[in-house]
């Protein structure tokens, strides 16, 4: 089976459409969450999920963002984040922010053997935690002890990670709408399950469309020029 990874969309319709053509070939996709926040195409983004969960297996959990505009929970986030939330909310479909209400908060998959925990931070605080590729082995042998699976997929950093530690694994695919990464192409990868293979991918989009749509939504030009910079 393959598996198609994709999280940290933030708004950002042509980045997702660019890797969709992509990801669209896999059997199942699991979507990290942060499907809004950022952006300037939040309704089109949702409604986009809506659509594509109607035709095809895809196992979607709520991200911090997502939560945030959904429920109003704006502390914490910074001056540029927060207010891209409240543009969102007034911006967004009734039914669009529903939609990210009844959003899980963790998912659950098995197939091939192999069995998956999803969700957006971590399963120690699954909205929050930041898990760095950087951190020490020992942060990672903590966070194991969270979750029973084999696999643990995960979004939140906007990096792409593969943590291979006491015969277990946590995979971030990376930001499809933001990568933070140094890279500005929109990240996602793939699990084979019968080669037991991870493959992390990278692919351009129309990158000037993004960020006008940002400047013209009146949202701040710095949300625009970071994704030049892959930051």
């Amino acid at each position: 089976m393959l598996v198609g990874l994709i999280s940290d969309i933030h708004s950002n319709l042509e980045a997702l459409k660019a890797v969709w053509r992509e990801v669209k070939k896999a059997d199942v996709i699991f979507c990290m969450g942060d499907l809004v926040g950022y952006g300037a195409s939040p309704n089109e983004v949702v409604e986009f999920f809506r659509e594509e969960m109607k035709k095809r297996e895809i196992l979607c959990v709520r991200g911090n963002h997502d939560n945030a505009v959904a429920f109003d929970m704006v502390w914490g986030f910074n001056p540029y984040a927060r207010e891209a939330i409240r543009w969102h909310q007034r911006v967004m479909k009734r039914e669009n922010i529903e939609f990210l209400q009844k959003l899980p908060v963790k998912e659950r998959f098995e197939a091939d053997g192999e069995d998956f925990l999803i969700v957006h931070g971590s399963p120690r605080a699954p909205l929050d935690e930041y898990l760095f590729p950087w951190l020490p082995d020992s942060e990672f042998r903590e966070v194991l002890k969270y979750f029973k699976e084999k696999n643990l997929v995960v979004g939140h950093t906007h990096v792409p990670l593969l943590k291979e530690i006491e015969g277990r694994r946590i995979i971030n695919p990376g930001g499809v709408g933001q990568p933070r990464d140094g890279d500005w192409r929109a990240a996602y990868a793939f699990i084979d399950t019968e080669n037991d293979e991870v493959i992390f991918e990278r692919v351009e989009y129309d990158v000037d469309t993004a960020a006008r749509k940002i400047i013209e939504a009146g949202l701040p030009k710095f949300l625009a020029y970071r994704l030049y910079e892959g930051y």
